[in-house]
């Protein structure tokens, strides 16, 4: 009974965290799995991608009920991930625990270090309006002007479908959702505000996770007594998340979401090297 609480609670702080992120923090369900229930990393790859699943379909379809999932987008990247994705759960499955802890350390650090920077520099909102009409081979998808749709091109296409490639193999080996992939990829390619990045980016992290879930049923590695409870703590903290996202600043949340990847990823190598022994 406790187990179960506890993969809850567990769940719902994944649920909470992607809910004020809107995007990246799925990347912190493994970790909980490692530190609260023991898991070790290929166990918890396919209940992080089922949560993640669950608690971004949520999230997307909010965010296309008010109109600002570029859905087309989401649909190439998405696709571009869904195959990628079964090949990285597949690595996971073979390769040893250590290897992916570290890996997994290094890709969180990365992650908590890059939003610092970002979080120093001007809003995309403000670059956006300012080059909206100055393209150049650093932003290959353009927008319309009436409705704000992407103006499809190869470079495009192209960008978009390298991005959400990389995305599905991270989020199948490491089990996460792909949101610190896709969302940088989204600002550096598009001219997108950045309520719609983040949208997107949840359907995106939604289909992905999806096919890596399912693909871990088939392949037998789901747990699902832990995976049923996680899951639904998740869900139920991403919409408490989402309410709760409009009462903070968006750079703060970014800011204090930067610093506990960061420290997770250092408690990681620490849980490995120095508790482990």
């Amino acid at each position: 009974m406790e187990s179960l609480l506890l993969s809850c609670l567990l769940g719902s702080v994944t649920g909470i965290v992607l809910g004020l992120t809107g995007a990246g923090g799925a990347i912190i369900a493994v970790p909980l799995l490692i530190f609260g229930l023991h898991l070790n990393i290929a166990e918890a790859v396919p209940v992080a991608l089922l949560a993640v699943c669950m608690s971004a379909t949520v999230g997307a379809l909010i965010g296309l009920k008010q109109g600002k999932v570029r859905y087309r987008a989401a649909g190439l990247v998405a696709l571009a991930g869904s195959l990628a994705s079964p090949a990285g759960l597949w690595s996971a499955q073979r390769l040893p625990h250590e290897p992916l802890v570290l890996l997994f350390a290094a890709v969180l650090a990365y992650v908590a270090v890059s939003m610092l920077i970002k979080s120093k520099q001007d809003s995309h909102d403000i670059q956006a309006d300012v080059m909206h009409h100055h393209p150049s081979p650093e932003m290959p998808c353009m927008t319309g002007n009436t409705d704000g749709r992407l103006i499809w091109t190869w470079p495009c296409a192209r960008a978009l479908t390298l991005s959400g490639s990389l995305a599905g193999f991270l989020s199948g080996l490491l089990g996460v959702g792909g949101g610190f992939v896709v969302v940088p990829a989204l600002k550096k390619y598009t001219f997108l505000d950045m309520q719609s990045i983040l949208a997107t980016s949840l359907a995106v992290i939604a289909l992905i996770s999806a096919v890596g879930a399912v693909s871990s049923v088939f392949m037998g590695a789901m747990h699902w007594t832990v995976a049923t409870p996680f899951a639904g703590g998740a869900l139920v903290g991403m919409l408490v998340g989402y309410k709760l996202a409009s009462r903070f600043s968006g750079a703060r949340i970014q800011i204090g979401f930067a610093w506990l990847a960061f420290f997770v990823a250092v408690g990681m190598v620490v849980k490995l090297f120095v508790l482990s022994v």
